[in-house]
């Protein structure tokens, strides 16, 4: 994918409403500080367009980077933070939910884990909630760059094992350092739109 122009189009609140962009999107869910804004940032060749943080709960809005002026990469807010307060996280619960209930032109979601760990429940109740509102989620195991080459089938392994992924099903190792991973994860978005 050649990136020409990329640019945050339109950011959302709990109480905004949902754009109608007309223009396909594909959607990147994952807790608090797994990567998804920098993963934007590494897929688009721009360093600072997606806001990123050291501090867990950056996004706390759900972001629309237009892309090419013909579609939408869509940064939904990072769960699992729990030094938030109960009702904020759940503000932004029914802020995802309502986006995937309600987007016309949502192509698929991207589900990132952190590949060092085991996805924990969060991850395996947000894999779940996902394939429940239809779509197929394609796994992105972020930070592949902080472990061994050697341990990184292992590692998928453990990831694909705890969210109860189908054989067939998607999960791509990913390194914003090395930028391993970026070039399939495009190849997957151009099938999508």
């Amino acid at each position: 994918m050649i990136i020409k122009e990329a640019t945050l189009a339109v950011v959302c609140g709990p109480s905004s409403r949902l754009p109608e962009t007309g223009q396909a999107e594909v959607a990147f869910a994952g807790k608090s500080n797994v990567g998804k804004s920098t993963l934007i940032n590494t897929l688009l060749n721009r360093k600072a367009l997606a806001r990123t943080s050291a501090q867990p709960g950056k996004t706390q809005t759900i972001n629309f980077y237009q892309v090419n002026q013909s579609f939408y990469l869509v940064d939904l807010p990072g769960y699992g933070y729990t030094t938030a307060a109960v009702s904020v996280r759940q503000s932004w619960g029914r802020m995802i939910e309502r986006y995937l209930k309600r987007s016309d032109t949502l192509k698929n979601v991207f589900l990132l884990v952190d590949i060092r760990h085991e996805p924990n429940a969060n991850d395996r109740q947000m894999y779940d909630w996902i394939v429940q509102m239809g779509y197929r989620p394609i796994v992105i195991a972020t930070k592949a760059d902080k472990i061994n080459r050697s341990q990184i089938s292992k590692q998928v392994a453990v990831c694909r094992k705890a969210l109860g992924m189908q054989e067939d099903d998607l999960l791509i190792p990913f390194s914003a350092k090395t930028r391993d991973g970026r070039d399939q994860i495009w190849e997957i978005i151009e099938q999508h739109l």
